[in-house]
């Protein structure tokens, strides 16, 4: 029986990059631990600060010797290195944590309209080609496919200004080159993002409230959609993989765009 439980456990991989172990961020990310273990979930946790995890590509991401000592070729190198088993021990161990993960959560707060560098750097460094994807195996054919993510965040500006009016702009449109050029590159069912904005200005009370929302939505959030993005086959390659002409006959008549990325012109998707 115990062995069935555990075949069936799903495990989720929180990637937290926040250095403040008292931040609203650790609490979020507490909040979930605490909401996916009562659902059954196995909880795996990379605190990146406090694993000063390195977020640096280099050469010494590579055990021994590298393919092209002459001409450092990162992605080659780590894929080679990827199926050799010759990469440095802490990428090993994100990719472990990777390879059980059935939902991965990046904690963050936004910082420059995008993730921290250390998230950064943990994109580079795990996300690598041969594992997460490679030249024939990317978006919905990505290597991770299966595996769904969700990007919860905080910002220091209210929410009127993430608004498609607003001094900063469309918040679909800032996180685009996170949600669908890097997680859905690698294969993810990208999940609607979960922002919360501005909670330094927030009193206990609504700080309190946006915990319990975010426990809330965590316990059924494997059975949420995805946010919806146009298939590589789409893309015609003998063109650059440009839209396909079929494709775009098919978008003629339609009000909205397929995409936020590639709206034609049109209107943003609903």
């Amino acid at each position: 029986m115990y062995k069935k439980f555990l075949e069936t456990q799903k495990t989720a991989l929180i990637v937290y990059a926040h250095p403040e172990p008292k931040s609203f961020n650790a609490a979020l990310r507490d909040t979930a631990v605490k909401t996916l273990k009562a659902q059954g979930y196995n909880v795996l946790v990379s605190d990146l600060y406090a694993q000063h995890f390195q977020p640096v590509i280099s050469k010494t991401d590579i055990i021994g010797e590298l393919g092209d000592p002459k001409h450092f070729n990162y992605p080659n190198e780590v894929g080679a290195a990827y199926e050799k088993d010759s990469l440095s021990l802490d990428i090993k161990q994100e990719i472990e944590k990777l390879k059980m993960a059935d939902l991965v959560i990046f904690q963050f707060p936004m910082q420059w309209a995008s993730v921290p560098a250390i998230l950064k750097g943990w994109f580079e460094r795990v996300l690598i080609k041969d594992f997460a994807f490679n030249f024939l195996n990317m978006f919905d054919e990505g290597l991770l496919k299966g595996k769904k993510c969700v990007l919860s965040m905080t910002t220091g500006s209210p929410g009127g200004m993430f608004t498609p009016n607003g001094l900063l702009g469309d918040l679909d449109i800032i996180l685009w080159p996170i949600q669908y050029c890097t997680l859905r590159g690698c294969g993810f069912d990208v999940l609607k993002p979960h922002c919360i904005f501005s909670p330094a200005y927030a009193d206990d009370k609504q700080r309190e409230e946006m915990l319990n929302a975010w426990g809330n939505r965590l316990k059924n959030i494997l059975t949420e959609e995805p946010l919806i993005f146009p298939s590589i086959s789409n893309f015609d390659a003998n063109k650059g993989f440009v839209m396909s002409d079929n494709y775009v006959e098919e978008q003629k008549n339609k009000e909205n765009g397929p995409s936020v990325g590639h709206h034609l012109g049109k209107k943003m998707p609903l």
